[in-house]
């Protein structure tokens, strides 16, 4: 009895002990910094998806994405055009503290329109300062290698449209490898002819900027990696040559929607952005980094009214209606978020650089940031090291039950720069036209929205929970409420040191 009772301890012992060995041996997800990969899309609106109710655009890849991970339906980003958007997705902070709010351009200047306006904006911002710290730097800081891929957009235009600059471009940004490559967008075109048209249904135009991608993520990897892909999809020009692509969504799209033709260009366009991104998510599972790393997929800005509808949102890329700032947002992480998830808090792009250093495991600067900035609208010593973001807790699917953050966006410029007068004077729904955008603002506290228009100090209120479209202007119906969010977010614009459009006749313009 005694033999066999010390046999069964000694089994019951090396089977505990076989088990401890391989827990010690399993990959602990919570505690090992991820590896990451962020996928930024260019102009893709919030509804362009199949994953988000499009009805004709197919993105089987995308979708899949979400399937096995989290699809957000309140991400914003954080400015509704290209460089003001990637400044702030990069640094952490508004656009209003950076004092970088517009598209950078080839030379320093003002805007000049078409027509005479009652406000001058400000002076272009042409690069993102050096000082500024970067998502790429904080992470090499933590030991990550870094690299990044396609679009940069926050230079001065060096050599042509886009080009990167050898003083303020990626590698001197905190990326530890950088390549310029437009792919196969038709921005490669250039003058040349477009390339031969394809015909054999499920082939593509060979994109040298995602071989890349695919070959730095298929090779040896020391982790913890970061990898931004920055696509040029699905900016303009919209030109595919696929043309078994053109005539499926010839055949898909209704005969009598408005700007048909642009529609099934765009069409085509986004179904090239989501083949791409399968090849990037492929090579990672060939990889066997996969369950080790986290993916996110995130849009600049809000979709072109001429080429896509944002409804039921209002608005579109240029303007600070839902349609110009909500994006599609998704995150996979293995092990961290539930597969087939939904969220619903509001978040914005300058979250992301908080979001991403928790994530791996380091520490950095969050909640609403105080103080202001020098005269010149460039940020002071004190406040470089400040974000405006908040990290968001992947781990949670319900949203935190604190006081209601505020976020802020501030377009102090007028669009377009060339055919304003020309442009609709107001701004709906699926107008599929441009329209006129002048100065403004926006906070979003709650379910509440308010848009502060410069020109007249006029501010509209929305409930966006009860009227997504904002059709309904509760400002005369609410006016404490409105007084209340305005000084917020005169009080925030103020503290970050924001640049405002001036009247004419001021002395210091």
């Amino acid at each position: 009895m005694r033999v066999a009772l010390f046999l069964l301890v000694c089994v019951i012992t090396l089977i505990v002990a076989d088990q401890a060995t391989v827990a010690a041996n399993q990959p602990d997800v919570a505690a090992r910094p991820p590896n990451i990969v962020l996928i930024l899309a260019d102009d893709l609106a919030w509804s362009d998806l199949g994953c988000y109710g499009h009805p004709w655009h197919h993105t089987p890849n995308l979708d899949a994405l979400a399937q096995s991970g989290a699809r957000f339906t309140q991400a914003y980003a954080s400015a509704p055009i290209c460089s003001a958007s990637r400044a702030s997705l990069l640094t952490g902070k508004t656009t209003a503290r950076l004092g970088f709010e517009f598209v950078t351009k080839n030379q320093p200047g003002r805007q000049q329109l078409d027509t005479q306006t009652d406000l001058i904006a400000p002076p272009f911002t042409l690069n993102l300062p050096l000082r500024e710290r970067t998502i790429a730097e904080e992470l090499t800081d933590l030991g990550y290698q870094t690299a990044f891929f396609g679009k940069w957009h926050l230079n001065q235009h060096h050599g042509r449209y886009l080009g990167w600059s050898p003083t303020h471009g990626p590698a001197n940004q905190g990326f530890q490898i950088a390549h310029e490559d437009f792919g196969a967008h038709p921005y490669a075109w250039k003058k040349k002819q477009p390339p031969e048209p394809i015909d054999k249904p499920g082939e593509y135009a060979d994109d040298s900027m995602v071989n890349q991608i695919v070959s730095h993520l298929r090779d040896s990897q020391e982790s913890p990696f970061f990898l931004m892909a920055s696509s040029f999809y699905v900016h303009t020009p919209v030109k595919s040559p696929c043309r078994w692509l053109l005539e499926e969504y010839a055949q898909k799209i209704p005969a009598d929607v408005p700007n048909r033709q642009k529609r099934i260009d765009y069409g085509a366009f986004v179904q090239t952005l989501d083949h791409h991104v399968g090849q990037i998510l492929q090579a990672l599972d060939e990889s066997g980094q996969r369950e080790k790393t986290l993916v996110v997929f995130f849009s600049d800005n809000g979709g072109h009214p001429e080429f896509t509808g944002n409804a039921p949102l209002r608005g579109s890329k240029w303007n600070l209606y839902e349609g110009g700032i909500r994006v599609p947002m998704i995150v996979r992480w293995p092990g961290i978020v539930s597969s087939g998830s939904t969220r619903t808090e509001p978040v914005a792009g300058y979250d992301l650089l908080p979001t991403l250093v928790q994530a791996a495991s380091g520490q950095a600067a969050s909640g609403q940031a105080a103080g202001g900035q020098a005269a010149n609208g460039q940020a002071d010593s004190g406040q470089a090291d400040r974000v405006d973001g908040r990290a968001i807790d992947f781990r949670s699917e319900t949203p935190s039950a604190n006081e209601p953050r505020n976020l802020v966006w501030h377009f102090p410029y007028y669009h377009p720069e060339s055919g304003f007068a020309d442009a609709l004077p107001a701004i709906g729904v699926d107008d599929f036209s441009v329209s006129q955008t002048r100065p403004q603002s926006a906070m979003r506290r709650g379910d509440y929205k308010l848009l502060w228009f410069a020109e007249d100090d006029r501010v509209e209120l929305y409930n966006l929970r009860v009227d997504p479209s904002e059709a309904n202007d509760l400002a005369a119906m609410m006016p404490d409420k409105a007084a209340t969010m305005r000084k917020r977010l005169m009080n925030s614009l103020r503290q970050s040191g924001a640049r405002f459009a001036r009247p004419r006749n001021d002395a210091g313009h």
